[in-house]
């Protein structure tokens, strides 16, 4: 009987992370498999060297100007990348012969729809573990004035998804004609109350 060759996990103790931008993490043996996979899953034909070096140039381009900042990252926009591929390939074969094959353009449409639906989905996922669930709020406070009133406008918009609040108020103060004053002649005299006591002030 011949032994089954032992398999070995090997991890770099000291990460330097060159190829970061291509997976999100670290250590490269983790950005090497997650870009090799990738490459892998692409809806070209695999044997034919040129179009996947076409195709898997284009597509580690747009990771790396994606640039994940984590593994986590990494996954998910990895997998973006293919399934919007795939989408558009599905939409391509919809219409290729969709007058001859109206049921098989049918089916590729829906495929399609719900790799569509994925991209979305994955976007959002993104987008929330880029944000780590935090709202984002913008307050923006506009003032106005006129000659008779003071009006003041609060809004607050709220960045969570599928969770917008505005609020506006309006606060208007009417200036009223202000006193008027009376001169007294000498022969005029006024009791004016002064302070909490009684004494009046001639």
């Amino acid at each position: 009987m011949t032994e089954k060759p032992a398999v070995k996990i090997q991890i770099h103790a000291a990460p330097k992370g060159e190829w970061k931008a291509l997976g999100g993490g670290d250590r490269d043996q983790w950005n090497e498999r997650l870009s090799d996979l990738v490459i892998g899953a692409l809806p070209v034909n695999q044997t034919d060297a040129e179009a996947v070096s076409q195709a898997g140039s284009g597509v580690v381009a747009g990771i790396v100007d994606m640039t994940p900042a984590d593994p986590v990252e990494g996954v998910l926009i990895s997998q973006l990348v293919v399934a919007n591929e795939a989408a558009l390939k599905l939409y391509q074969l919809a219409w290729l012969n969709n007058a001859e094959y109206f049921e098989a353009s049918a089916k590729y449409l829906q495929l399609a729809n719900n790799a569509t639906r994925t991209v979305a989905m994955l976007t959002e996922r993104l987008d929330h573990h880029r944000n780590q669930g935090k709202q984002q709020i913008i307050v923006q406070h506009t003032t106005t004035v006129n000659a008779n009133q003071a009006v003041v406008t609060d809004s607050v918009v709220t960045g969570k998804s599928n969770d917008s609040e505005s609020s506006a108020k309006l606060l208007a103060a009417v200036t009223e004609k202000p006193m008027e004053i009376l001169e007294t002649t000498e022969t005029q005299k006024e009791t004016v109350p002064v302070g909490g006591g009684g004494t009046k002030a001639k």
